[in-house]
């Protein structure tokens, strides 16, 4: 029987992937609903050849044009409830691949309604990763993770104990800019910046790939992912690529994930899981070709976000989401072109210092050296989306006054 799918983000980078492996196993997935944004054109093209039962839209507007040019009646939703249909409906396994914060209510509601997730919105346990895991656990469904890096790690864990880790490693390919001298990354133009050398990713991801915030994200995600102290989450740049990450055990074994660099692959392990394997349509790596493997460790004054990722783990509570919130504002600000490159992990560091001097409950109550894992106090979205909310309006006042010098 063909297993049902929900994707939440279907017009992004991970859906269409997604909807490519379909396309290739029409008798192994059945595609049920689909959410995306803004992008209306791709979207009813998706929703013409894959004929999904429940669909949702950004805009009441969008949707609403979009049905009087439908041959069959769907199920139709728009904005934030939009996306809680979609993420509800009767499927097996749903594939939460929207970006940023708007991807935590939505999965957050199929988890309590016992849908499997293949999870691609790291920045779903990035905010509330005690929450989330706790609501796993309860409502016994699989959290699957496409990030290839965390994919890598899922697989490399089969058939091992979790008393045998002595260390996860993250892999980063270091962007576009790993041997850029640091006084000329403030020069960086967001052409340049989304131009990733290895990678093809939406915007956002791009450009946290450059600052290596994605791999700051990604540890966060991986601690409560694999219910791992931070501490023995160590991040290589490993430029090439090929090896997405690795498991090392105490007995000296590094057992490590290759592979091309398409996000089909974890998407598909993710899809089949705990089936056999499929092919996804991609080529084969011939390692005989290759140059050498090179890993280095990161340099932190090149990438001051990973700092700030690991001194937002200390503190604890929302101040991850904090972190989170502050860097959706100031990407999307480089983006739009009013701040400097460098700026973004300033406005970051500068928004969580703000946020610590008017909630002194946020301050880290960690007199020891060993780094917290604290969910927030109440273990309540409410008290995490208020973080958010707050933590965005200070990056904006930020944001602001930055362009206002430039």
């Amino acid at each position: 029987m063909a297993k049902k799918l929900a994707i939440l983000g279907s017009t992004g980078s991970i859906g269409q992937s997604t909807l490519e492996i379909v396309r290739r196993h029409p008798d192994r997935f059945k595609i049920i609903a689909l959410a995306a944004g803004r992008n209306k054109d791709l979207f009813k093209r998706q929703i013409k050849e894959f004929k999904p039962k429940v669909i949702s839209l950004t805009d009441a507007k969008d949707i609403n044009e979009l049905k009087l040019d439908l041959s069959y009646k769907p199920k139709s939703y728009y904005g934030d409830d939009g996306l809680l249909e979609t993420a509800t409906c009767g499927v097996d396994l749903v594939v939460s691949a929207l970006v940023g914060a708007s991807g935590l209510a939505p999965t957050l509601a199929a988890i309590k309604a016992k849908k499997d997730i293949a999870l691609a919105n790291k920045e779903v346990l990035v905010m509330a990763g005690g929450l989330v895991m706790k609501e796993v656990k309860k409502n016994k469904i699989n959290l699957l993770p496409i990030d290839s890096e965390h994919s890598a790690i899922f697989q490399s864990l089969v058939g091992h104990k979790k008393g045998d880790i002595k260390r996860l490693i993250l892999t980063a390919s270091g962007g576009p800019f790993l041997n850029l001298p640091i006084e000329k990354l403030s020069d960086i133009t967001h052409e340049q910046a989304l131009n990733h050398p290895k990678w093809k990713m939406g915007k956002k991801v791009t450009i946290d790939s450059a600052t290596l915030m994605n791999k700051g994200l990604e540890v966060i995600e991986a601690m409560w992912l694999f219910d791992m102290l931070p501490e023995k989450i160590g991040v290589h740049i490993h430029p090439q690529s090929v090896v997405h990450s690795m498991v090392e055990y105490i007995d000296g074994s590094i057992v490590a994930q290759l592979g091309p660099t398409d996000m089909k692959g974890p998407i598909s392990y993710a899809l089949t899981y705990p089936d056999e394997r499929i092919d996804c349509g991609i080529g084969s790596l011939d390692l005989c070709k290759m140059d050498k493997l090179t890993f280095m460790e990161p340099d932190k004054d090149r990438f001051p976000a990973l700092r700030l990722a690991y001194e937002a783990i200390k503190t604890g509570g929302v101040m991850p989401a904090v972190l989170n919130a502050a860097d959706e504002v100031a990407v999307e600000a480089f983006l739009e072109k009013k701040i400097k490159f460098t700026d973004i992990t300033e406005i970051v560091e500068d928004t969580m210092e703000k946020y610590r001097s008017q909630k002194p409950e946020a301050r880290s109550q960690n007199k020891k050296s060993k780094i917290q894992r604290s969910a927030p106090s109440t273990s309540q979205l409410e008290e995490i989306l208020e973080a958010d909310k707050c933590a965005r309006e200070l990056a904006k006042e930020i944001v602001k006054k930055i362009s206002n010098r430039q």
